[in-house]
C-alpha cells in the first residue's frame, strides 16, 4: 500500500480529485471531474491497510463511535493538504473510509449559481434558513458561502456548532466562533442553548436531525437570532413536513405556529450534468409569505406549496422545474440531464421546445 496515509492524499489532491475511497480489495479509487477511477501503481489494500490509515487519522471521538456503532464522521486535514469530510464504516468485517475533499476558502453566490435572494437571506437579522438536499448536493458550500457573505460585509457576532468542522472562517469584519461536538461541546442542543446566553447574533448548526436541536434552533430564531442549518430532504415540503413530524402530536401546532413566524427561507437543492460534463446548482427556494405561512398552519398537499413557490417569484421563490428550464434555456444543460429531475417533465418539454430545443 501506500506507505502514509498523507502521501495518498497528496496524490489524489494532485490530481484534482474530490473523493477517496478506501476499501479492502481495491486500489485506493479517486473522483475526478465527477468520474471514478483507481490511482496506479498500488496494490488492492488489505483490512491491515485499511485499518492502518484508520488508526492514523481517527480522532478520539470518532475511534469511540467506531467502535460502538461501526461508523464514524470527522474531519481530517493538514496544512499541506487541506481538509477532508472524512466517513468511516465497516463493510464486510473490514474498515471502509470516504474522504471528501473540502476546498479551501468559500465561493462567491455568483460563482455557486446561486438566486440573489440568498444575499437577502444572508443578511436577515433573524429567523431560520434552512438548506437542504441529499448527501453531496453542496449544502455545506452554500451555507460556508453565505458564512462568509456575513463575515465579510456585516460586524456581527457568528457561532458555528459543526459536526465535524470543515470550512475554516477567519474573522473578517465579523468575529467568527467554531465549536465542534465531541471537542468543544457534548452536543448541538447544548452550544446552541450557551450562544443563546451569550453576544451571539448568527448561529449556524450543521444540521438538525434530531428533535431536541430543532427545538433549540426553532428557539433561537424566536429569540432574534439568525439560525442556518441544513436537512437531509429533497424539497421544502418534505422539509417542514419532516421538521414537524420530529415532535409529539400535542407540540406540532405551537411547532407549525412558529415555524410559520420564524421561517425565512427554505433552500432545497439537487446538482445536474451540464453540457460540458461539469455539474451545475438547481435550487428550489421556498421564502415566506401570507401563502407561505398559510400552507404550514394548515398543513396542505405538497402540490398546493409547488404552486405557491411556481406563483411567487416576485418573493424570491422558484421550483425545481423553473430552475432546470433556465439552465436548458441558457443552453448549460441538455434538456436529456434535466428531464429526470423534473417534476412535469411534459411541461418542461413543452417549454423547451417553445424556446427552441427539442428533447
Amino acid at each position: 500500500m501506500e506507505s502514509n496515509i498523507d502521501d495518498l492524499l497528496g496524490r489524489a489532491v494532485a490530481a484534482g480529485a474530490s473523493d477517496v475511497h478506501l476499501k479492502v480489495g481495491s486500489a485506493p479509487i479517486v473522483r475526478v471531474d465527477g468520474e471514478l477511477r483507481r490511482l496506479d501503481g498500488i496494490e488492492p489494500l488489505r483490512p491491515s491497510d485499511t485499518e492502518a490509515y484508520a488508526e492514523v487519522i481517527f480522532t478520539p471521538k470518532a475511534a469511540d463511535d467506531f467502535k460502538t456503532v461501526g461508523t464514524a464522521d470527522f474531519a481530517y486535514g493538514k496544512h499541506e493538504l487541506g481538509r477532508f469530510r472524512v466517513t468511516a464504516f465497516r463493510q464486510r468485517g473490514s474498515v471502509s473510509m470516504v474522504l471528501r475533499r473540502v476546498v479551501p476558502g468559500s465561493r462567491s453566490f455568483a460563482e455557486l449559481g446561486l438566486p440573489r435572494i440568498v444575499e437577502k437571506l444572508a443578511a436577515a437579522r433573524s429567523g431560520l434558513v434552512l438548506v437542504t438536499g441529499r448527501s453531496g448536493s453542496g449544502k455545506t458550500t452554500t451555507i460556508s458561502s453565505m458564512l462568509d457573505w456575513i463575515n465579510s460585509n456585516r460586524g456581527t457576532a457568528i457561532l458555528t456548532i459543526e459536526d465535524p468542522i470543515e470550512v475554516l472562517h477567519p474573522d473578517k469584519r465579523s468575529v467568527v466562533v467554531q465549536r465542534e461536538v465531541g471537542v468543544d461541546t457534548p452536543n448541538m442542543a447544548e452550544a446552541v442553548r450557551g450562544a443563546m446566553r451569550h453576544d451571539t447574533d448568527v448561529i449556524m448548526v450543521s444540521e438538525l436531525s434530531d428533535p431536541e436541536t430543532a427545538r433549540v434552533a426553532i428557539d433561537a430564531a424566536e429569540t432574534g437570532h439568525l439560525v442556518i442549518s441544513s436537512m437531509r430532504t429533497t424539497d421544502p415540503a418534505e422539509t417542514v413536513s419532516r421538521l414537524v413530524s420530529m415532535f409529539p402530536d400535542s407540540q406540532k401546532s405551537v411547532v407549525r405556529s412558529q415555524l410559520a413566524a420564524q421561517l425565512q427561507a427554505i433552500i432545497s437543492q439537487l446538482l445536474v450534468e451540464t453540457s460540458d460534463s461539469g455539474v451545475t446548482l438547481a435550487c428550489e427556494i421556498l421564502t415566506n409569505n401570507e401563502r407561505t405561512q398559510e400552507w404550514i398552519m394548515g398543513g396542505e398537499e405538497a402540490s398546493f406549496l409547488v404552486e405557491v413557490i411556481k406563483d411567487s417569484g416576485f418573493h424570491g421563490m422558484q421550483t425545481f422545474d423553473q430552475a432546470l428550464l433556465k439552465h436548458v434555456v441558457d443552453r448549460n444543460v441538455e434538456i436529456d440531464s434535466a428531464l429526470p429531475h423534473a417534476r412535469n417533465s411534459h411541461e418542461m418539454k413543452a417549454k423547451a421546445l417553445a424556446a427552441g430545443i427539442s428533447a
